[in-house]
């Protein structure tokens, strides 16, 4: 998938220590400065996609990226283990992911353990003995000093390029409100023995000197890291696609060598291998069949409904499932060449592709931490001016600097996040992470996966067109027994759908599978065929004129059409396809209602597609396309200015599902099409894709009216710090209510109701 040797033209890198959107940018303008390099770096997957001319090496990119003050690491060697040879480089197992989220937990546990008893002896008089001053500053270090290293590191690389984010707010906010206390503990009154926090809540000017302000800095901390702590968490699986799809494969493949049948690691089979694929199986890598017929179930590679009938000479593709009789088929493509390779390329590219959002805390901050500054510097200079001394100046200006620490700010996003997705979980909606939700906002087009999505995915026996004289029941009694006996899926739905109808059904003398054409035996004395119109016309059979015009509707429909016959005449006409769901219809009229436009797209054949769209209610249809062609629809309507959505469920979908500004996958596809999405539905129902639209934009508003919360306690007391009127417990006053009104306006979401409730 991507390589690391010198001559190469592309190579993929891992980028560490990024803390936002705009850092992404910014290792993107120091690689693409170099000559010859084209580079996007996506913050989301933490990776760097790198195209060169072949005289740059590894190292040089390496270099440049640690030059701006990040990590960078080549990726891993390509792997061939696993699905049919189709594991490529650039994806992190999920143990390192677990590594990397380890220590952030760690900082967060202890940050909480030391946290604690800091804020409750400022906040508490009652708990303010002799000294305790002396035990705040002993647990409250740690939790500025290493706890949030994180920030302190992401503020220093921030300011080297000029810029300001969130990171730059809580480092010089809890920094400034340590040093502040650690001057006045040793060199001003704070550190006498039964100094206290008194409870008074007063606007009042006071000796800067006794004021220690090391809650605010341990707090901050805190709430920040868990904050961090449950985005990363979210973060984590942005690679999983990628496995998801490379687990698709078979593991373990029979291959014949030398006259005889040896099972080996899919990994190890070579071009030109013969392996054989039995009935229920895998196929094991990309190939053409040499000996026998079967029937390929690729609707999870193609979104094609029907299963493709194959035999000697046809090409088959790894990863789908061979529903039928035995094969031999002789490898042609193997290891990274494979379709299903392919497709998981087309995923990382689109995943590679797709603009992470910035965070909204870090747009404002890119404002407001300079404003904050400034505003300290002009305090300072006010207050000097003024003749008050050095002292009361110095206590007014960190005053600015602490007040502007934004506790609330660190609670903002991740609590209206946790109550949106723990009721969006609840109502079968599944919410990955912050940045997906400005999306649900501006989406006005989604597009509509229909296999699985829109319909069942499942073949059904969906209509019963009879010959004159004849009864339903009998025909689908002798049909379903003899269909009953075979494992090609759509004389599976025909053999369920009967048992549906008519019940228990008798068994078969005598059976025999025709390929591609349908199945003939002895049903309660009757020699029964059943299948496509060929198997009747072998017999000279005709069909009546009532039967040739229902066929004439089925195909027009897009439906297959299963004949039924005994005794020399054709009895019956039984129509199969893949099933429109109940809720679809009554789902695009959601969607519509949301200003989304729907558009119907898939591999299967136009008949099929422009059938199902009108009864949902659906006017554009996007039809026989492969699952490259499904991203290149969705750039093209990109490209058209449009922000697109997506639902869908099958491994052919997960590309189109990563490259969407917003994608939906439906929680009964592939863990492909799951990974690779945005939200997941996880009740099947396309309903849910309206509800999980609304809830995304009610979270979304909820996360921007507790930034506003956040911002706002800091705007107001910014006037009183100035003034040199904060004290202590009015600022952890000001503090804890910003707080307590931020985690009260994100439980709100928790009223939240599908419009099914």
């Amino acid at each position: 998938m991507t390589t690391t040797a010198r001559d190469t033209s592309e190579v993929e890198l891992t980028i560490g220590g990024m803390t936002c959107a705009s850092c992404a940018a910014r290792i993107e303008k120091k690689l693409n400065r170099m000559d010859g390099v084209e580079a996007t770096v996506n913050y989301a997957t933490e990776k760097a996609r790198v195209s060169h001319d072949g005289s740059v090496a590894v190292g040089d990119l390496v270099a440049t990226v640690e030059a701006a003050g990040y990590t960078a690491a080549p990726p891993p060697e390509p792997s061939t283990a696993g699905g049919g040879g189709t594991a490529g480089g650039g994806t992190v197992d999920s143990g390192e992911e677990a590594d990397g989220l380890g220590p952030l937990r760690q900082r967060l546990l202890v940050s909480i353990a030391l946290s604690v008893p800091v804020v409750a002896m400022a906040m508490v008089p009652a708990l303010q003995f002799d000294y305790w001053q002396w035990l705040s500053l002993t647990l409250a270090a740690p939790v500025v000093v290493w706890g949030a290293l994180p920030f302190h590191r992401a503020a220093w690389t921030n300011a080297r390029h000029g810029a300001a984010t969130m990171d730059t707010l809580i480092s010089v906010g809890t920094s400034a409100a340590l040093l502040w206390s650690v001057w006045a503990l040793f060199f001003g009154t704070a550190g006498e023995p039964g100094m206290t926090h008194p409870f008074e809540l007063t606007v009042a000017r006071g000796d800067g000197a006794a004021n220690i302000y090391l809650e605010a800095a341990a707090g901050v901390t805190t709430f920040i890291l868990a904050g961090r702590w449950f985005e990363a968490r979210s973060k984590r699986k942005a690679g999983a696609a990628l496995r998801a799809l490379l687990e698709l494969g078979a593991k373990e493949v029979t291959v014949v060598r030398d006259g005889r049948e040896r099972l080996i690691p899919t990994g190890e089979l070579v071009v030109g291998d013969r392996f054989l694929v039995r009935p229920g199986e895998k196929i094991a890598t990309d190939g053409t069949v040499v000996e026998g017929s079967s029937a390929v179930d690729a609707s999870m590679l193609t979104g094609e409904s029907v299963p493709v009938e194959v035999a000697a000479g046809d090409g088959v593709t790894g990863a789908t499932l061979n529903a039928g009789g035995r094969l031999v088929v002789a490898a042609t493509r193997v290891g990274a060449d494979t379709q299903l390779a392919r497709m998981a390329r087309l995923v990382e590219d689109a995943q590679n592709g797709k603009a992470a959002a910035q965070r909204l805390a870090d747009r404002i901050s890119a404002v407001f931490v300079p404003l904050v500054i400034l505003l300290s510097l002009a305090t300072l200079g006010f207050w000097l001016g003024s003749g008050a001394g050095l002292t009361p100046a110095f206590t007014a200006a960190v005053a600015v600097l602490i007040i502007a620490c934004p506790c609330a700010l660190g609670l903002a996003t991740p609590t209206a996040l946790m109550v949106g997705t723990g009721r969006g979980a609840q109502l079968g909606v599944l919410i990955k992470g912050p940045e997906v939700l400005e999306s649900t906002r501006r989406a006005d087009t989604i597009v509509l996966d229909k296999t699985g999505t829109v319909t069942t995915g499942t073949m059904t026996l969906l209509g019963v067109t009879l010959a004159d004289g004849e009864e339903e029941r009998e025909v689908l009694r002798l049909a379903g027994a003899l269909e009953h006996a075979s494992e090609h899926p759509i004389a599976r739905a025909v053999a369920a759908g009967a048992a549906e109808r008519v019940g228990e059904l008798p068994a078969p003398q005598e059976f025999a599978g025709v390929a591609g054409l349908g199945v003939r035996g002895t049903v309660e004395g009757r020699t029964v065929l059943v299948g496509r119109e060929q198997l009747l016309g072998e017999r000279s059979l005709q069909l009546p004129a009532k039967l040739v015009a229902a066929r004439e509707r089925a195909q027009a429909a897009g439906r297959t059409a299963v004949l039924v016959a005994w005794d020399g005449e054709v009895r019956a006409l039984l129509e199969v396809a893949d099933a429109v769901r109940e809720t679809s219809a009554e789902a695009v009229a959601r969607l519509r209602a949301l200003g989304l436009t729907p558009i119907l797209l898939t591999g299967d054949n136009r008949a099929v597609a422009e059938s199902v769209a009108a009864q949902v209610g659906i006017e554009e249809v996007v039809a026989e396309v492969l699952p490259e062609e499904k991203v290149e629809v969705v750039k093209r309507l990109q490209a058209e200015g449009r922000s697109v959505a997506m639902v869908g469920d099958g491994v052919n979908d997960a590309a189109a599902l990563a490259q969407a500004d917003l994608g939906l996958a439906m929680g009964t596809g592939t863990d492909a099409a799951i990974e690779a999405g945005d939200l997941t539905l996880v009740r099947g129902d396309l309903r849910a894709a309206a509800d999980a639209i609304r809830l995304s934009r009610r979270t979304l508003s909820t996360i921007r009216s507790n930034l506003v919360w956040a911002f706002g306690y800091n705007v107001a007391a910014l006037p009183l710090a100035a003034a040199g009127l904060l004290n202590p417990m009015l600022a952890g006053a000001a503090m804890a209510f910003s707080s307590v009104s931020v985690v009260a306006n994100s439980l709100r979401l928790r009223r939240f109701r599908a419009l099914d409730d």
